[in-house]
């Protein structure tokens, strides 16, 4: 009964594909094609590059920029973060040209960088070539002469006095140039949701949302906005917040970077970064995206660069950075060996002659992150295990699918030396970086000052 059965079934088969209707020839090939993966897992294997307009080439324009995306594509980056693009207000402007994070008009474009066809062409050109653009999104504030501002008073806190408060950081870090925003007005989301929205529909793949989550911005901001724009367009949403609020798609690493300095300070043992990831682990999960960095935009320009930060070991770091855990960001400038802190309210072109030839380099970890899904973020790649005994190294393995990574890195400025506690990376490896072979086995490992190693299989 059962071969007759099947005989009859493939006679069906036969006649209907022999001369298949025009809806079952659609039905077939949409059947045929594999589910398109959604953010935030299609980057699972990406990397995030900052964009700094103003200060990537002496014009300090979308058109001028533009001409970065060839050797961009070759760097391997996916993601283009644009830092805020919008015109500059200039009522209490800080500097010549004021901060990009008071913005004059949501739905326009600051007019040092060009047009609005600029930009369009600019997003076209990087679709075209594979990129996904995400815009830097400032919702606590606006400048001082945003139009809402005499149009919309009610979207603004107000101070004892009954005026217009502005963004204040500490004593010390005070923004004047801005005017505080109330998003627990309904009316003031409703706005901000629908400014993003002129965005969306232009075409562009997300944002990073300055002063993100947490005691800054109300999550239900990001809930209403999610359920408004969602179903338009398939987006990225990153927040600038230290931890992962379950809500938006992706969220800052910033304590991994204030530790990294510790650990180079001596002031805590290399264990403390690998704590940490365990205990990012344990509190918001596998599926987590959490970007990591050994430099961005703020920490350039307020606190140093990775020179200045990590001396001789930035290459070890950012080399944890791509591999240990989360996904990693490339400050512009960053692979040319950025030597200097940009300004943050006058004109400061990025050198980009790369004295120290980092292009290479950091190519490299891009091409690493991408080709190993056992570095990728979330709960695509695999769990970082202990591979070793050193308080001042880190030593792991990750695997996942049959693709198996290890990283060994010395966080010190003295000699090393461990002993292998995990027999399942026994045997020879060649390290990625230098070709060269090593046996993991009974015998220590020595490794000089912030020498680092990472074996792929």
């Amino acid at each position: 009964m059962k071969k007759l059965s099947l005989f009859i079934l493939g006679l069906i088969l036969f006649f209907n594909c022999k001369n298949p209707s025009k809806e079952q020839r659609t039905i077939v090939t949409s059947e045929q094609q594999a589910p398109q993966e959604k953010f935030p897992d299609k980057l699972a294997g990406s990397t995030i590059y900052e964009v700094n307009i103003r200060q990537f080439t002496p014009e300090g324009t979308f058109k001028a920029f533009s001409d970065h995306l060839p050797r961009l594509s070759d760097l391997g980056v996916d993601v283009l973060w644009l830092m805020p693009i919008h015109p500059i207000s200039e009522t209490n402007r800080k500097g010549t040209l004021g901060s990009y994070y008071a913005p004059q008009d949501y739905t326009a474009v600051n007019p040092e960088f060009g047009t609005m066809e600029d930009f369009k062409a600019l997003l076209d050109k990087a679709h075209d070539m594979g990129f996904y653009m995400i815009l830097d999104w400032v919702p606590n504030h606006t400048g001082r002469d945003h139009p809402w501002i005499n149009e919309h008073p009610e979207y603004y806190v107000r101070d004892e006095k009954g005026e217009v408060t502005y963004e204040s950081m500490s004593p010390t870090d005070v923004w004047w140039d801005t005017a505080l925003l109330d998003n627990s007005n309904p009316e003031t989301r409703k706005a901000m949701i629908n400014a993003m929205q002129f965005w969306v529909e232009l075409g562009v793949d997300g944002f990073r949302l300055d002063h993100g989550c947490g005691d800054k911005i109300p999550l239900y901001l990001w809930e209403e906005a999610r359920a408004q724009l969602d179903p338009l367009r398939d987006l990225f949403w990153l927040a600038e917040c230290g931890h992962e609020t379950f809500i938006l798609d992706g969220s800052y690493a910033d304590q991994y970077e204030v530790l990294m300095r510790e650990v180079v300070s001596k002031e805590k043992p290399a264990d403390a970064l690998f704590n940490w990831i365990e205990e990012d682990m344990f509190k918001y999960g596998r599926t987590a995206y959490r970007m990591t960095y050994t430099t961005n935009h703020d920490l350039n320009s307020w606190v140093g660069t990775v020179f200045e930060r990590f001396g001789e070991c930035h290459k070890t770091l950012a080399t944890l950075v791509f591999t240990a855990y989360g996904f990693p960001l490339i400050l512009s400038g960053q692979e040319a060996g950025l030597s200097k802190r940009l300004e943050f309210f006058e004109k400061d072109p990025i050198d980009w002659t790369d004295p120290s030839g980092l292009q290479t380099f950091y190519q490299s970890l891009v091409k690493l992150k991408k080709e190993n899904p056992a570095i990728w973020a979330g709960d695509e790649g695999g769990f970082p295990i202990s591979i070793e005994d050193n308080e001042h190294v880190i030593g792991f393995m990750r695997e996942v699918e049959g693709n198996r990574v290890i990283g060994i890195f010395n966080l010190s400025d003295e000699n090393q030396t461990i002993n292998i506690n995990n027999k399942e990376v026994f045997g020879n490896h060649v390290d990625y970086f230098t070709a060269k072979e090593y046996l993991l086995g009974n015998e220590p490992l020595d490794l000089k000052p912030w020498e680092f190693l990472v074996f792929t299989q």
